[in-house]
């Protein structure tokens, strides 16, 4: 079975990136809990004042499918919805490297 990635770009709504990415930490502390997520990094630019990006590493597609639907990754994303300007995620198979 192989790795599953993502990187997600946020485009928080003007002003309200700073909200988004602490909705995105606490979401990253939920995860420490998860064996199947190896790593969710929260990332923001020097460059693009309204971006976040995520980085995600999963034992599968499946266990990152499974987070989504629990009750507190439902509710995580209910309170991040009204800072999203805009989304785009990118998956990936990682297949090594330092950290992985």
């Amino acid at each position: 079975m192989s790795k599953f990635g993502m990187y997600v770009k946020f485009i928080a709504k003007s002003g309200q990136r700073d909200a988004l990415a602490n909705i995105l930490l606490d979401s990253a502390a939920s995860a420490q809990s998860l064996k199947e997520c190896e790593l969710y990094i929260v990332n923001i630019s020097d460059t693009e004042p309204d971006t976040i990006w995520v980085t995600e590493v999963w034992s599968d597609s499946e266990a990152h499918e499974a987070s989504l639907a629990q009750e507190e990754t439902k509710a995580s994303i209910q309170l991040a919805m009204p800072l999203i300007a805009g989304v785009e995620a990118t998956k990936v198979r990682p297949i090594g490297g330092k950290g992985l």
